[in-house]
């Protein structure tokens, strides 16, 4: 396969697609003034949580933890999540489609050197990224590579290297560093009511109620917050892939796909507490039909951008050597569905 960039060529949908830069301009810093705005308010919530719960010392270590993990973070290999995974890596040779097709949309990105590409042997429909713009790298299913067009797997990994380009897994982590420190205070809370109730009983301890009860409601107003910050980095992501791909369509297409599967109404009856969840870095998508909505808006903008030209090739049986039987999605003690 060759993934060309040829302006005027037709897109795979007949005609050119193009993207308005006022719009997708307008989108974006609505979508970065939100996250900033997520993010401080994360913040402060640790901030009163630590400083309730010990004070000034409190504050202190709260802002250890949150150095240790902008320190850490960064630093974390791709190939140490990777292996969570059991995720096999691919050379040129064996998926030259898919090298070429990441080549194009890393070359778009201007990230400064191409993400790794790994295969997950899962029968599963997953991708995602991890890493930074200097050292990433992308993993997808079996099931993904063979459920999708290469014009719909275009699209995610569009959106997949968006989330690279933006920084996206870096402020995810530092979120979740933030609400792993709130919800840890919590449980001190908790436990230092639980150990003073025979004192609160007898009325010879006293509590300062409203700082327990902040402490206790605290990892929940942080996760909710955490959600939405999740969520706003997926409408970035998918904007700037569909500006990556010139396609928006064509990850709208993939979108469908996907929600397909995972919204199955089977799954939901047979195991409702163990629906597939995606990697831990994005923990929560916006719907897909909204998704879907502002995509077709995008499609629908004035001209402006080429699309990638692709052309649709036959995949490999399998990427990484195992056979269907062998493919079923299996879940780990650890939570990581592979």
């Amino acid at each position: 396969m060759q993934t060309q960039v040829i302006p005027g060529v037709p897109s795979p949908l007949g005609r050119p697609i193009y993207l308005d830069p006022a719009r997708l301009r307008a989108h974006s810093l609505r979508n970065h003034v939100h996250a900033f705005l997520l993010v401080g308010a994360l913040a402060v919530i640790v901030g009163i949580s630590s400083w309730l719960f010990w004070g000034a010392i409190g504050l202190i270590f709260a802002a250890v933890g949150v150095g240790l993990v902008l320190l850490i973070g960064p630093r974390l290999a791709p190939e140490a999540v990777m292996r969570l995974y059991k995720a096999q890596r691919v050379s040129p040779e064996m998926a030259p489609q898919l090298f070429d097709l990441i080549g194009q949309l890393a070359k778009r990105a201007e990230l400064a050197q191409m993400p790794a590409v790994y295969v997950v042997p899962s029968a599963t429909l997953n991708a995602f990224a991890v890493g930074n713009s200097k050292r990433s790298a992308i993993a997808m299913t079996e099931g993904i590579i063979r459920g999708l067009s290469m014009r719909e797997l275009g699209g995610v990994l569009g959106h997949e290297i968006s989330h690279v380009k933006n920084g996206d897994l870096w402020i995810m982590g530092l979120a979740d560093g933030m609400q792993r420190i709130t919800r840890a205070l919590s449980y001190a809370a908790m436990l230092i009511l639980i150990l003073n109730l025979p004192g609160i009983i007898t009325g010879t301890a006293e509590m300062p109620w409203p700082a327990v009860l902040m402490l206790i409601l605290a990892p929940t107003i942080a996760g909710l917050l955490q959600l939405g910050l999740s969520r706003s980095r997926e409408y970035e992501a998918d904007l700037d892939g569909a500006t990556l791909t010139g396609d928006p369509e064509g990850l709208a297409s993939a979108l469908k796909k996907l929600d397909e599967y995972h919204g199955s109404m089977i799954e939901d009856v047979i195991h409702p507490s163990r629906r597939i969840p995606h990697p831990s870095v994005l923990r929560s998508h916006p719907s897909a039909a909204n998704r879907i909505a502002r995509l077709e808006a995008i499609a629908a903008a004035p001209r402006w951008k080429p699309a990638l030209r692709i052309r649709e090739v036959p995949m490999l049986t399998t990427l990484a050597g195992l056979g269907p039987g062998q493919l079923r999605p299996r879940y780990r003690w650890t939570g990581v569905w592979y």
